[in-house]
């Protein structure tokens, strides 16, 4: 993986200060692109490149550069390409001639061949812009599921864009702003974001699934690629023999690296199943597999079963480190004060607040991985495409309105102070942008109730849980150069399973039952039916006291930018709240409000945000 951004103006002469702004934005990137970076210069702007090397290292640096005639065309591009094999052969037999191994080539060469429409033949995770001289435009485009990352800010005729926002926010023209939007963004949406939304005013992100150009007239921005229902007609055996070839064809194909790599193994259903299909393709290939698991000191003293988490991980990591005897084992131990400490440096990763201690584990987690391989495969989003998470199977919470993981906008907004909550109507705010992917969602003409609503589960939670945790993963993992693999978000099973029927998917009424069937004999049976457990967190109570003792610590400093937009008598309540108030979801409950809390503090304090 990489960092790409590039400064683009059509209509005015190149600006002196070009370079230097071009230092200044790989200064921000070289935790993404740590091996190699370089500038190319169009005469009216310049595209940037930072480079993580992953295939072919010689020969793969960007921008790459294609001359044909009088034109020049030149990528940056951050992402893999899990069919480029079979392009490379069609682009051959073409007539096209490759200089490299690299997947950039393909993308590069596959645009010169099919244009716009060389992204609906893509399998992979990607952002990336060509620069085309002969007609001085530009093609920008992001992968149907969104897994990697596209900023942009349009600045009178100044296109900027960036892989992440901090390369954004060094740029002159963009100043750290926040109004009425970003803090609504902030306090009934966050860590999510509004599918698009930058937060920082004027920023904006290429939505998953779109493209398009930027040239004279300005950035036309279209969707090439969504979700549509087919009827099914499919047995449920031979659904899951579907099922079962996807979902193994997923994992195989992101299994391609000139580097280290390795699986994260939490001992749940999805990441033993990345983590057994790997180890039998590596050995098949005389390679082996390292796996990485995490866990907390006195996380076992602590631990108490509940509704969203009945069991702990070391008994199934353990299972499963004997169940593939061949691959070489790791197991990380944070402490407590270590994720603590890391709450700052994770919003400093992810550029906003996030996820409390589920991302500076993360963070913590991914660094210690690094050290040891460059690529690794994670479970993520195997619950949003199967229906794994409990609002999809409780009748009552999923028949709720609204987002199933964020019903408590009241409360969220009754921290804000006056002067804001005057400015924004909360419940408006977060039923339109419900309504918004509701009425997107497409079903066929007699679907019932029931199935309508589950493709409006599929839908709400792809387009808005799902991208929270995939900026989460990518921004983590990337802050120490590793790059992280998500086999579950291959386009084509989330386009198969959307038209799976309901009962398919809930087989044996249990959760991901039409997953866990699909995928018997390559677990341990305790490990394939084993109750959803939700990513691995500590237990201890010193994390509330440590953080709870740090938000007092701001909430005594007056010039505490957090006190600027939060009403302190509302944390000193926080602060006393023995309650399980969900923030978000139900891994952000009080503990991890009043880390986000502190979150805020530090990313206004950081990025010198000017509230409007």
């Amino acid at each position: 993986m990489c960092a790409i951004a590039g400064e683009l103006n059509l209509k005015q002469p190149p600006d002196p200060e070009l370079a230097a702004r071009a230092a200044a934005m790989l200064d921000t990137m070289k935790r993404r692109g740590p091996d190699q970076n370089d500038v190319f210069f169009t005469g009216c702007g310049m595209l940037v490149h930072a480079r993580l090397s992953v295939i072919d290292p010689e020969n793969g640096r960007q921008p790459m550069i294609y001359a044909e005639g009088d034109a020049v065309f030149a990528i940056v591009y951050n992402g893999e390409l899990y069919n480029a094999d079979e392009l490379r052969q069609e682009l051959t037999a073409l007539g096209h001639r490759f200089q490299t191994r690299c997947d950039t080539e393909v993308v590069l060469r596959a645009f010169l061949q099919w244009g716009e429409d060389c992204v609906r033949r893509f399998n992979g995770i990607f952002a990336f812009a060509v620069w085309d001289s002969r007609n001085r435009r530009l093609f920008l485009a992001r992968d149907r599921i969104g897994v990697k990352p596209l900023f942009f800010a349009w600045r009178g005729d100044t296109l900027l864009f960036a892989s992440e926002i901090k390369t954004l926010l060094c740029h002159p023209l963009v100043p750290a702003e926040l109004d009425e939007n970003g803090v609504a963004e902030i306090m009934l949406v966050g860590p999510g974001r509004t599918p698009g939304c930058g937060v920082f005013r004027g920023i904006e992100e290429v939505k998953p699934a779109h493209c398009g150009w930027f040239d004279e007239h300005g950035l036309r921005l279209f969707r090439y690629w969504k979700l549509q229902p087919r009827e099914h007609l499919e047995s449920f055996e031979e659904t899951a023999q579907h099922v079962r070839f996807l979902v193994t064809d997923a994992i195989r194909r992101q299994l391609v690296s000139d580097v280290p790599i390795g699986t994260f193994l939490s001992g749940g259903l999805d990441s033993s199943l990345i983590s057994s299909i790997a180890c039998q393709t590596l050995r098949e290939q005389g390679r082996r597999l390292s796996t990485f698991s995490v866990d907390y000191k006195d996380n076992e003293k602590y631990f108490k079963a509940g509704k969203f988490q009945p069991n702990s991980d070391p008994a199934y990591i353990r299972q499963m480190q004997d169940f593939l005897p061949d691959a070489d084992h790791h197991l990380i131990i944070l402490d407590t004060p270590q994720l603590a400490d890391a709450l700052l440096e994770a919003v400093e990763a992810r550029d906003l607040p996030g996820m409390a201690d589920v991302d500076s584990s993360l963070l913590l987690f991914c660094r210690e991985i690094k050290s040891h391989v460059t690529v690794a495969l994670s479970g993520e989003c195997a619950d949003e495409i199967f229906g794994g998470y409990p609002w999809y199977r409780d009748p009552e919470i999923r028949q709720k309105a609204g987002f199933p993981w964020a019903q408590t906008t009241a409360w969220r907004f009754s921290f804000l102070k006056e002067e804001f909550a005057a400015r924004i109507d909360p419940e408006d705010f977060m039923d339109s942008r419900c309504r918004m992917t509701l009425e997107d969602t497409d079903v066929l003409p007699g679907t019932s109730p029931t199935e309508k609503r589950m493709k409006e589960m599929m839908r709400l939670n792809l387009d808005w849980f799902m991208q929270t945790l995939l900026d989460r993963k990518d921004r983590m993992s990337m802050y120490s150069g590793l790059e992280v693999r998500v086999p579950f978000c291959d386009w084509r099973i989330a386009e198969y399973l959307y038209s799976v029927p309901w009962e398919y998917k809930d087989h044996r009424h249990y959760e991901k039952g039409l997953l866990r069937t699909a995928m018997e004999g390559w677990l341990p049976e305790e490990v394939l039916w084993r109750k959803k457990s939700p990513y691995p967190k500590t237990h201890n109570p010193a994390d509330r006291n440590l953080v709870a003792d740090r938000l007092r610590q701001v909430m005594e400093e007056p010039s505490s930018p957090l006190l600027q937009l939060v009403r302190k008598e509302k944390l000193e309540e926080l602060l006393r709240s023995d309650s399980a108030q969900p923030w978000y979801g139900q891994l952000m409950t009080v503990p991890q409000t009043m880390a986000y809390f502190l979150q805020v503090n530090h990313w206004l304090q950081k990025y010198r945000v000017r509230i409007l």
